[in-house]
């Protein structure tokens, strides 16, 4: 009997398969993928210039120059992430540097470690003690409710802390 089984799991089409699931399951994931089993990641490396869009959860570790659209899908910029571009995802979190409009169909989370050049278009918002950050942040419920009303925070100065 466990002769059997042994032989089903020696064969190198079954086991091969779950050994690289298994793994690829186990290594750590950006947060942003972790609620989708489908992600990306264009690593420190990685220079894009050009038009990003797709069906998938993204990381950005290296530089992107043009646009970057996930309307359905959650982005992550990760501390060495470089992006200057207008982006627009589902969810976006920022620990590194963007240049460009933001656009978070639900919400937008920018860490302490970020700098931020551009305008901010989201429902919610969190913006952590410490981000740099010059432009506009419109917390706008219509994108995710239909509703009317509008909230906006304008600030010059680049060096603003605000929580």
């Amino acid at each position: 009997m466990f002769d059997r089984n042994k032989d089903k799991q020696d064969k190198p089409e079954t086991s091969a398969a779950p050994a690289v699931e298994s793994s690829y399951s186990s290594a750590p994931r950006p947060a942003a993928a972790a609620s989708s089993g489908k992600s990306a990641t264009l690593g420190a490396t990685i220079k894009v210039k050009g038009d990003i869009s797709g069906d998938e959860n993204l990381l950005i570790e290296g530089q992107v120059e043009g646009t970057v659209n996930l309307a359905s899908h959650e982005l992550s910029i990760g501390k060495s992430g470089k992006v200057h571009a207008d982006v627009t995802a589902k969810v976006i979190r920022i620990d590194g540097e963007v240049h460009g409009d933001i656009t978070g169909k639900e919400k937008v989370f920018v860490s302490s470690t970020s700098t931020i050049k551009g305008n901010i278009i989201t429902p919610k918002m969190t913006l952590e003690e410490g981000a740099r950050f010059k432009g506009t942040i419109d917390i706008d419920p219509s994108h995710a409710n239909g509703g009317a009303s509008v909230a906006s925070f304008k600030s010059g100065n680049p060096t603003d802390k605000t929580s």
